[in-house]
């Protein structure tokens, strides 16, 4: 118990609670010893009075703020069951942690949620960290056996326990895969992938859905996972324990039975499984009991899918996996087999000769069906020497049919786990240690225990026990590490219990006795239980239900459980009767007469049962189920005794299987039973609190007393501790640490805070008192200032009074004057007056009556007026409103309508269609203004030559008689006056014609300048529109360019993804090719001549050179083999199999096969090792054999769609052009057009042509869009069809003749002209060039050598081969120079320098033949084209170029050196490597602050961010910025400005939250929940401020739901286009270092 000083006002305690076990309250006043009762307040408000007996009955205390979700258990200051669960559930549903450690333990909250800490960038992130660095992890836990394991040399075990439904095998998976993960090879080989593939097989076939649990595994199994000296795996063995056989007869309600019988129910329709004759689980009785077929969100015919692959992975040939799904059948429909009773007293059983059930299940298994119907229903006694036939009853054969059943079942798993252990084992020597993962049912207990539960809670006292004694020997050794002077630590040892099950006279011992017994039953075992360990010795853990006598209880170290006794014996029994086995050991079937062989007398071969034969001596001599597990118990306690354990409990939290939800009761429960609770228990009996004598000074340090430092913080501990803690007995000084018992550092904490409180109460009163003081002189001040300025106003105010006194009697004497004279006037003045105001008066009131009168005629006229305006107003208002609503409503609906025309296909299609039309219209109706135009042109012209014609007629005439007017001045005589005045009235008419014409003629002028200004200013609107549609046309062109630069670089990432994966393939590959050689070589049965050598030959076109890098090629193996689909539908279908698969008895195929591996012809396998190696490499290169090679005429076929596309495409091209002409013809033709038709027009014919103009145009445009449209997405389709064509022509093996380049392009090749300055290598010096000049060279010569150079010496070879005419040495020269590189690369795979020298050469080699090449020079007339088609071979180069690319950056990210320049690599190469880089930086620093507590602090962001902006002004100064080195950077620059901001205010949530963008939701509530305060002055995050950012981050979308970046990501490599060079002989500096001068110049 803590010190009663504690116990003080505010302290906070832990008291039950019936529902959530333990709640929290606060004192609300100090504990005095003596008290009866502590006044409490819970949390909801309420006071309480809890009553207290004595010091011990007090409640735990709760622990300090700053430990609430701490990591580690042992960390709190108050190790008990309150502080445990609080701290479990604040990291569970407040920083969703499932993860905590508790000592040596991991405590493993299953959250029923897939959560994404998972990822391959977790296990690099916990691979080599220290444990207690690290957030606690599965993988940390894993990482802690692997380099303990590595470093002592010293065997390991994970023992993970817990109740069904907790996560014991996902947890026992993920250690497994993290083991297979780091030690596994670079590239991940057959073992590592054979210890995953275990997993799915042993589901199968030992899990099943039970009520706590949908994948509950019903057996136990420790796998021991071999290691080599290197740390690669090298083997694995499995041992299981005690599997529930009952569950294959009978199942509970809403339970299944085995995962593998609804598998093969669910594939019943595949062809190869309808010979099965199976049916929906319904149908069988073995599968329906529980009432469950399904479970949600499972899969059974993918599940099978699974775990054939896996078989097939662990070397199980197709057709022995179908004779085990045979006799799984077989079990089934077992089941079913109808037995009847017969007889008087139904003493009789027999099956109907037509029983179908007995006729599939005899046919399954190739046994006898009537004998198997007899000896179901009889059987053999031995009587007197004689053998008797005796039947059975219809129950004793029911139980007869169950147990062989059972029995089956057992002998096939027991099978299976032979099987995966022979697959498993070692191969490449012994191991030299192992870790061994254990994955073991927790202790149960039911309504209803029986012999399987008493099985598992007695595995379960004996791990318990090793768990207290191994945590005991710990904590020992800390102890004597530290030379403490300790006593003893007692913990509760459950020896007396383990004794009580497995002594002498013991349960187990009771009942094997019983089992012998002739006439044993249940309740004699019972009774004799009751003598033995109630009367005669009692046991403590023993004891008799009260009301019931077939029953016992058994007191375990978890709980108390009642067992059962009925099935005890025939469980532990597990007998069938010898007559059914011999039935089946005489099977066709090689795999059941394999299951049932002869055994010795000895049944530990026999798994977990034995047979019952006619004699009862050789039956009494059995083992027992019981006495076999003890056995393999014992043998596994021996094994976990000899290794070094790590421990890792699994909690359910809530029987619901609900995500996140905390249920207290059953998580104290478990917590009991799993021994975490104990483990504290031992703890807080020693020093559970224990800091370094630095930790310690650091934190009390003003606890201390004398002079203080650093250098000498022990000797202040050790001067000073006693005198702060008067009890020697509650600290302990060792020789690096300070031990504490519980309590104590609570205690330290309430000390240092009374300190501090009495420290800042000294300075506040010191602060205040000056302040005081200072306030006082201040008012000091102010006081006499305010009494001087008062007196003086006092004095001045004297002076007033005084000269204000003398007046007042002037005035006085003036005032009485005038008041008695003014009285006087006043009363005459009021006579006249009243009188006045009387009349005055009368007068005033007739007047207001009748404005009165007037003002209310006025105001209901005013009144009733208004009142008919707002009617009127309100009526109209409401109709206007009424019309809105109703044209609203009507818009809307037009609206919804354009909007799903706008979204339809058959709109665009309707569009598509008008556009046509619109355009056959357009150039209709532009047709028709041209015709006008022309006829009003014409008639404009006539019209004007007939006014011209006649205006100078008229002037003719005019001038004539002007002319006779001067030549006759004088009138004639004898001319009359009528025609004088005809004359006159001619010439008046001629003028006004005239002058009629003139102004017609000066209107018709200014209408011209009207029209042509007009004209001016539409051309110029039409020039800006043009020019606005120009550039819309220019941005759509951009987006779209975009788009496809987009599309473009998800492809080439794509691809080259899929070449790392080639590469990877081909990798493992070779390593299996290794393996089987090696395994060959050490057979001792066949012997390899010593002359052989299994070194790699010289580089040459081989099998997977890249002129055949297709499918078949790809794969190890040829044709001749068939796919294992095709084996298993073979096997599954026919029953000649050499019929139908003569290949495996075949020796020409294996003689290909082998010359194709490159394996000498002595090391050759036999047919049935060469099967086995086939199906390993099989999964290997499933991705690449799934694709046959395509047929003649579907290339031809792929070939006229690609010249389709080619021709609609250039039609396209061609509307397209037309249309924009036609556009501009339509435009300038309108334009010119346009001012004469308006000479004839008036001003609103102008206004609708240029409107119908604008609109035509409008609808051009449109059609114009539409078309770039259409061409844009065929470009799309046409792009997809390359790639897809291009993609099948590489995997295919021989591409037919109609998709080379002569077909697909019509014109002639040119002829090669001469070229000079070239080198020329004999066929026989082939080989020899490329030894020299890239194989065998030096490190050094070829550093030395200039850049490109060995590329330019192959291309002057390949291109005078390519003069000569000789195209096969050409095409050879270029495969063995890829072929050469290739093996280079491998050679000098770790070489920085090496693999960027011969990345440079690729890439020069590659850019010489593409720009030499016939596609490239057709525009090109200085280039001489190749004649050679080396298509095929650019494109191995430049899946060479990407290889060599990522394997320098993977060369570079593990070495993380500036060391890429040394081959003068291209700017944009050395760009792009360094954003790899940066990526690679900002990944892992940002996975290490997510997963370590201590990096998340405000000094660790201040330094993360200054050595960041260290790198980007290095980056900088490089100008490596442009490639997008520093954007990687973001996220962790953001992380680190979270790190340093402020945390508390909603202000201060919104600007993180804004600031953080390239921080997923999860990582930034990760680094807030982490985020650990190294000094008082911070605060840790609240939980508040963390919801609210949470809060506020919901509305992001789009972000990866992992937590971790992914180290591994790669981005794709683009490589420089570079402009072709003339390449001389001449020009080339060749050093004779290379020696290869028998190259001659050409």
């Amino acid at each position: 118990m803590a010190t009663l000083e504690l116990y003080s006002k505010g302290a906070s305690v832990w008291i039950p609670d019936p529902d959530a076990v333990w709640v929290s309250a606060q004192l609300l006043q100090d504990y005095a010893h003596g008290d009866k009762h502590l006044l409490l307040q819970l949390s909801n408000g309420k006071e309480i009075q809890y009553p207290v007996g004595s010091p011990p009955d007090l409640p735990p205390l709760g622990n300090p703020d700053i430990l609430e979700g701490e990591n580690d258990l042992t960390a709190l200051s108050f190790l008990h069951e309150p502080a445990v669960l609080h701290n479990l559930r604040v990291r569970f549903l407040d920083y969703s942690s499932i993860y905590t450690y508790c000592g040596i333990v991991l405590v493993a909250i299953n959250p029923y949620e897939q959560l994404h800490i998972y990822g391959e960038e977790v296990i690099d992130a916990y691979s080599g960290q220290d444990m207690a660095d690290m957030e606690p992890h599965i993988f940390s836990v894993a990482e802690e056996a692997y380099r303990t394991m590595t470093r002592e040399e010293k065997n390991q075990s994970i023992i993970i326990s817990g109740e069904s439904g907790s996560g014991k095998t996902v947890s026992a998976k993920f250690t497994m895969r993290y083991f297979a993960v780091v030690g596994g090879a670079a590239q991940q080989t057959s073992v590592e992938d054979r210890v995953l593939a275990s997993n799915p097989i042993m589901e199968s076939i030992g899990n099943a859905k039970t009520t706590r649990n949908d994948n509950s595994s019903r057996f136990g199994k420790y796998i021991e996972i071999g290691f080599g000296r290197k740390g690669d795996i090298i083997g694995a063995k499995m041992r299981t324990y005690l599997l529930e056989k009952s569950r294959v007869v009978f199942q509970a309600s809403a339970e299944r039975n085995y995962h593998i019988f609804y598998q093969l129910c669910a594939s019943r329709e595949l062809p190869e499984m309808r010979c099965l004759k199976l049916d929906a689980p319904e149908r069988f009785r073995y599968t329906s009991q529980g009432g469950e077929m399904q479970i949600p969100g499972a899969d059974d015919l993918s599940d099978l899918e699974c775990t054939r692959n896996a078989f097939t992975v662990l070397g199980v040939q197709p057709h022995q996996q179908m004779e085990l799904f045979r006799v799984l059948s077989a079990v089934l429909h077992l089941g079913n087999v109808n037995i009847q009773a017969s007889g008087r007293s139904s003493d009789r059983s027999y099956i109907e000769a037509d029983d179908r059930a007995l006729a599939v299940f005899s046919k399954l298994l190739g046994v006898e069906g009537p004998q198997m119907a007899h000896w179901l229903c009889h059987r053999r006694l031995a009587v007197g020497g004689e053998m008797l036939v005796k039947p059975r009853t219809g129950q004793q054969a029911a139980e007869a049919r169950d147990a062989l059943a059972k029995h089956i079942y057992g002998q096939l798993f027991t099978w299976t786990v032979q099987r995966l252990n022979s697959a498993l084992r070692t191969q490449r020597g012994q191991s030299r240690s192992f870790i061994g993962v254990l994955d073991i049912y927790g202790f149960e207990t039911f309504d209803r225990n029986s012999f399987e539960q008493f099985c598992i809670n007695y595995a379960n006292e004996k791990l318990q026990q090793q768990f207290n004694r191994h945590v005991f020997h710990l904590e020992q050794e800390e102890y004597l590490r530290e030379e403490l002077a300790w006593s003893r630590i007692e913990f509760i040892d459950n020896q007396l219990c383990i004794n009580l099950i497995e002594g002498q006279l013991g349960l187990f011992d009771l009942l094997d006795e019983e089992c012998r017994m002739p006439k044993g039953s249940d309740e004699s075992w019972v009774r004799k239980l009751y003598d033995q360990h109630l009367s005669s010795k009692p046991q403590q853990h023993f004891q008799k239900p009260r009301m019931s006598n077939s029953a016992f209880i058994v007191l375990h170290f978890a709980d108390t459980v009642q067992y059962e006794c009925e099935g005890f014996l025939d469980k532990n029994r597990g007998t069938v009767f010898e007559e059914l086995v011999n039935i089946l050991k005489a099977s066709q079937s090689e795999l059941v007469a394999e299951l049932f062989q002869q055994q010795d007398v000895d049944v530990s071969t026999v798994a977990n049962g034995s047979v019952r034969s006619g004699k009862r001596a050789t039956r009494e001599h059995r083992l027992t189920v019981g006495f076999q597990f003890r056995q393999s118990l014992q043998m596994l306690m021996d094994t976990l005794n000899s290794t070094t354990p790590h421990y890792v409990r699994c909690i359910k939290p809530n029987d619901l299987k609900e995500a996140f939800i905390f249920d207290p009761k059953r998580t104290v429960q478990q917590l009991r039973a799993c021994g975490v609770l104990e483990t504290i228990r031992i703890s807080a009996a020693g020093y559970p609190s224990r800091w370094t004598y630095e930790e310690f000074f650091s934190r009390y340090r003003v606890l201390l007393r004398g002079p203080q430092s650093q250098e000498q913080a022990q000797a202040s501990c050790r001067r000073t501790l006693p005198q702060v803690i008067s009890d020697p007995d509650q600290y302990c000084f060792g020789k690096t640490k300070v031990f504490f018992r519980a309590g104590q550092v609570a205690l330290l904490e309430r000390l240092r805070a009374e300190r501090l409180r009495v420290a800042a109460v000294t300075i506040q009163s010191r602060v205040r008192g000056w302040l005081s003081r200072i306030r006082y002189t201040r008012i000091l001040w102010a006081t006499v200032t305010i009494q001087r300025h008062c007196r003086g106003a006092l004095a001045r105010r004297l002076a007033l009074i005084l000269r204000f006194t003398k007046a007042a009697l002037v005035i006085q004497r003036t005032y009485r004057m005038v008041v008695v004279r003014r009285l006087f006037l006043m009363i005459r003045q009021a006579t006249v007056t009243i009188q006045a105001f009387t009349r005055g008066k009368l007068a005033r009131r007739r007047y207001r009556q009748l404005v009165a009168e007037r003002a209310a005629v006025l105001l209901q006229a005013r009144v009733r007026g208004w009142l008919a305006r707002q009617a009127y107003r309100r009526v109209r208002a409401a109709v206007v409103f009424m019309q809105c609503c109703v044209r609203r409503r009507a818009a809307r609906r037009e609206l919804l309508q354009l909007k799903t025309e706008a979204r339809s296909v058959e709109r665009y299609r309707e569009l598509n269609k008008g556009m046509e039309v619109k355009l056959m219209q357009l150039q209709l109706r532009a047709d028709q203004e041209a015709r006008e135009s022309a006829s009003l042109r014409e008639t404009l012209c006539t019209e004007r030559e007939a006014a011209s014609s006649e205006l100078e007629a008229l002037r003719v005439r005019i001038q004539r008689l002007e002319g006779q007017k001067h030549e006759k001045p004088q009138p004639c005589p004898d001319i009359s006056e009528k025609e004088v005045e005809k004359r006159r009235r001619a010439q008046e008419k001629a003028a006004q014609e005239i002058l009629q014409l003139t102004q017609e003629l000066q209107t018709l002028q200014r209408e011209k300048e009207s029209f042509d200004k007009e004209r001016q200013e539409l051309s110029a609107r039409l020039l800006e529109q043009e020019k606005a549609q120009e550039e819309c046309v220019h941005q759509a062109v951009s987006q779209a360019s975009a788009a496809l630069r987009v599309e473009l670089d998800e492809e080439r990432r794509k691809h080259q993804g899929l070449l790392r994966e080639f590469t990877r393939l081909e990798q493992r590959y070779d390593n299996l090719r290794e393996m089987s050689l090696l395994t060959e070589r050490t057979n001792g049965h066949r012997r390899t001549d010593s002359s052989l050598s299994l070194e790699p030959l010289s580089p040459s076109p081989t099998a997977l050179s890249p002129q055949c890098l297709t499918p078949l090629s790809l794969s190890p193996f040829p044709s001749a083999f068939p796919s294992p689909e095709e084996v298993r539908r073979v096997t599954g279908t026919s029953p000649c199999l050499e019929r139908r698969l003569p290949f495996w008895s075949s020796e020409t195929p294996m003689d290909a096969l082998m010359e194709k591996m490159d394996v000498p012809k002595a090391v050759k396998m036999g047919g049935e090792d060469l099967a086995l190696a086939y199906d390993a490499v099989r999964v290997a290169n499933k991705s690449v054999c799934r694709l046959s090679p395509l047929t003649h005429s579907f290339w031809r076929l792929l070939a006229f769609l690609e010249s389709q596309l080619h021709n609609h495409r250039s039609q396209w091209e061609e509307e397209q052009e037309a249309l924009r002409r036609q556009l501009r013809q339509t435009i300038s033709g309108a334009s010119s057009a346009a001012p004469r038709q308006r000479l004839s027009r008036d001003p609103r014919s102008l206004y609708n042509s240029q409107k119908h103009i604008r609109t035509n145009k409008q609808e051009l445009q449109e059609l114009l869009e539409a078309r770039e449209l259409e061409c844009v997405k065929l470009r799309r389709e046409l792009k997809a069809l390359r790639n897809t064509v291009s993609l099948r022509r590489r995997l295919t093996q021989d591409p037919p003749s109609a998709l080379t380049p002569e077909t697909l392009s019509c014109p002639s090749r040119p002829q090669s002209a001469s070229v000079t300055g070239l080198l020329e290598c004999r066929k026989r010096d082939e080989t020899k060039l490329m030894k020299n000049l890239i194989t065998d060279i030096r490190v050094d010569s070829a550093l030395s050598l200039p850049p490109g150079l060995p590329a330019s010496v192959l291309f002057l070879c390949v291109r005078q081969a390519d003069c000569s005419r000789d195209q096969a040495h050409a095409r050879s020269l270029c495969s063995a120079a890829v072929t050469a590189v290739k093996a280079a690369l491998k050679k000098h795979s770790n070489n920085t320098d090496m693999t960027s020298l011969w990345l440079k050469n690729a890439c020069v080699l590659h850019d010489l033949l593409t720009q030499h090449s016939l596609k490239q020079t057709h525009d090109s007339s200085d280039l001489v084209p190749l004649t050679t088609d080396l298509s095929d071979l650019i494109r191995a180069l430049s899946d060479l170029c990407i290889q060599a690319y990522q394997q320098l950056l993977s060369i570079t990210e593990t070495h993380l050196q500036n060391i890429i320049g040394t081959a003068a690599l291209p700017t944009m190469l050395v760009e792009q490597a360094f954003q790899q880089l940066t990526y690679l930086i900002s990944a892992s620093v940002l996975n290490s602050l997510l997963l370590r507590k201590d990096m998340c602090c405000w000094t660790r962001g201040i330094q993360i961010r200054y050595n960041v902006s260290l790198l980007e002004e290095w980056l900088r100064s490089r100008d490596l910025q442009a490639g997008g080195a520093v954007a990687p950077l973001e996220p962790l620059i953001q992380a680190a400005q979270l790190l340093q901001t402020g945390k508390k205010t909603e202000a201060e949530a919104k600007a993180l939250v804004q600031t953080c963008t390239a921080l997923s939701s999860q990582q930034i509530v990760k680094i807030l929940t982490l985020y650990t305060p190294h000094s008082d002055l911070e605060e840790r995050v609240t939980l508040n401020f963390i919801r609210t950012v949470q809060g506020l981050l919901k509305g992001r979308d789009g972000q990866p739901p992992q937590l971790l970046m992914d180290v591994r990501r790669v981005f794709p490599v683009t490589f420089p286009d570079l402009p072709p060079a003339a390449l001389r002989a001449e020009q080339l500096v060749i050093p004779d270092s290379l020696k290869i001068s028998f190259l001659r110049r050409a």
